[in-house]
């Protein structure tokens, strides 16, 4: 798109609805932990689930789990696991011990506690894209290299959008700043510029520890009384098939420790790293995921924990990785099952291939946030902005994708199967008879304002309206409502004394040299 359509767009050639300047950019949702009120989508029958199971067990038992990590293999060797070098191999009574005590919900609660999350008990959570290592908007039309300043555009629409509920790593990775000190620099403007939860990554001792000072200096708390409910998490991937590196178990066992969430999601590609058939692929996965789970709780008791599943297939013609396919879909419901045989919340993804905010990247996405939702997943990652498998991370996807997933929150509100008195409508219908319509009625009166969802960014205009509004294509009014957000965004509140105690720290662990980087 060229620059003059561009300045065309920003100052003028709106769709007629959603973008506004002022003291809000669009009319959004309020904020609100939606409850997925429909029955899971079951594509496995008893026996299924039971089969799966015991792929998952002989994985455990007779393959085992390569631990490189020298300390987990001591706890799990002290556990009654039994260990040769950095293979582990668990009973599964003892994986069925352990996973009892891990609990069904739980919650964290980010430094603002009207953000406090539930992980489980029926909600659906949705989190922004996370990791890309690269950026692309229409105004800049071409791929780049993630800065500071585009990630911290991203962390202000994480906190501008209420259907975000947590803010997952860094929204497109920074890559001009320094390996050693960016994730002091990005948690910094993380804390800052949202009050939602947040994630560590779990690569090296020193970066879930910074990460971990820094909540707990941002929230206030005492060393206490951080450790005594989470209050953030992180997510590690085993290195699939059938390992757990050292610095992702490092960073497990830490938050571990202190009480911190934990979610493990193995990467597992059917035909790649995982067998061609879903079934064999989610058996694997399971085994990967459960036995980091049983880690966490042979170290503390209780602790929370969530599954996740990031299984999908790869285009056989080229090896590249397929996401939002049929496939993708019943692996996912099929390890929400499977999360609900062992007592475990779920997490999925939102994610596709595509390499531009277009029609395929929307359906490959909707796809997989729509599994999510058939599954009973309980937290969602990368829902928002996420392209080309991961690799790119554009503003005018997350604003598309904001919009789906509004309308997902909004059909997953009970009030549209009100079956009340007032929810049939029987009177009104008495009152119009076969000869009148509804608009004018006091029952439509009351309720049209609020009856339907109104999309910020869909157009609902005829051609020849949209046509003479400018012909504005969808990711086009994206881009303007995503600068929009941007030019009116407004920092949450923290105590002035609060964020000098956290610059004063990023400050000093820069000053230290903060996580090493060559080893």
């Amino acid at each position: 798109m060229t620059e003059a359509i561009i300045r065309k767009r920003r100052n003028g050639g709106r769709s007629g609805h959603a973008v506004r300047r002022g003291s809000a950019a669009i009319e959004q949702l309020p904020w609100t932990l939606p409850v997925n009120i429909d029955r899971p989508t079951e594509p496995l029958n008893e026996d299924g689930v039971l089969r799966i199971h015991d792929t998952a067990m002989v994985i455990l038992e007779e393959l085992g789990i390569e631990f490189l990590n020298p300390k987990a293999v001591q706890i799990l060797r002290d556990a009654g696991c039994r260990v040769a070098g950095e293979n582990v191999r668990m009973d599964r009574d003892l994986v069925m011990e352990h996973l009892r005590k891990a609990p069904s919900s739980f919650s964290i609660t980010p430094r603002n506690p009207e953000r406090r999350i539930t992980v489980g008990d029926g909600h659906i959570l949705f989190g922004n894209v996370s990791s890309p290592p690269s950026y692309w908007d229409m105004e800049v039309g071409r791929k780049l290299p993630g800065t500071r300043e585009m990630c911290r555009n991203f962390l202000k629409l994480s906190q501008y959008f209420n259907c975000i509920h947590f803010v997952g790593g860094y929204p497109v990775e920074p890559v001009d700043l320094h390996a050693s000190v960016r994730h002091l620099d990005v948690l910094y403007d993380k804390l800052t510029l949202t009050d939602k939860v947040a994630h560590a990554y779990s690569l090296g001792k020193e970066r879930v520890e910074d990460v971990m000072e820094m909540v707990r200096i941002a929230s206030g708390l005492s060393h206490a009384e951080f450790e005594a409910t989470p209050r953030m998490y992180t997510n590690i991937n085993s290195t699939s098939p059938l390992k757990h590196d050292f610095p992702m178990l490092d960073g497990w066992m830490r938050c571990a420790v202190r009480g911190q969430g934990l979610i493990v999601t193995p990467f597992t590609l059917a035909g790649a790293m995982a067998p061609v058939t879903m079934a064999g692929a989610v058996a694997q996965s399971l085994a990967e995921g459960l036995s980091a789970i049983v880690l966490a709780q042979i170290i503390r008791p209780g602790a929370p924990c969530a599954i996740g599943t990031f299984t999908s297939n790869v285009d056989m013609k080229s090896g590249a990785p397929a996401f939002g396919t049929p496939e993708y879909m019943r692996a996912t419901q099929m390890t929400g099952q499977m999360a609900r045989f062992y007592g475990l919340p779920l997490r999925s993804s939102g994610v596709c291939a595509a390499n531009v905010p277009d029609g395929q990247a929307m359906w490959e996405t909707e796809h997989s946030l729509w599994a999510a939702i058939q599954s009973g997943s309980n937290m969602v990652y990368h829902a928002a902005g996420w392209l080309e498998g991961g690799l790119i991370a554009s503003p005018e996807k997350f604003v598309m994708d904001c919009e789906v997933i509004q309308q997902m929150i909004r059909y997953m509100d009970p009030a549209i199967c009100d079956v009340s008195d007032d929810g049939l409508g029987l009177e009104a219908i008495r009152e119009v008879g076969s000869n009148g319509h509804f608009f004018g009625t006091k029952h439509t009166q009351e309720r049209y304002s609020t009856a339907f969802y109104q999309p910020f960014l869909s157009d609902w205009k005829n051609f020849e309206a949209w046509e003479a509004a400018g012909s504005i294509w969808t990711a086009e009014r994206a881009h303007v409502t995503y600068k929009a957000i941007l030019e009116d965004f407004q920092a949450p509140p923290m105590d002035e004394a609060i964020e000098e105690e956290l610059a004063a720290f990023v400050a000093r662990r820069k000053a230290e040299g903060g996580a090493p980087t060559d080893f």
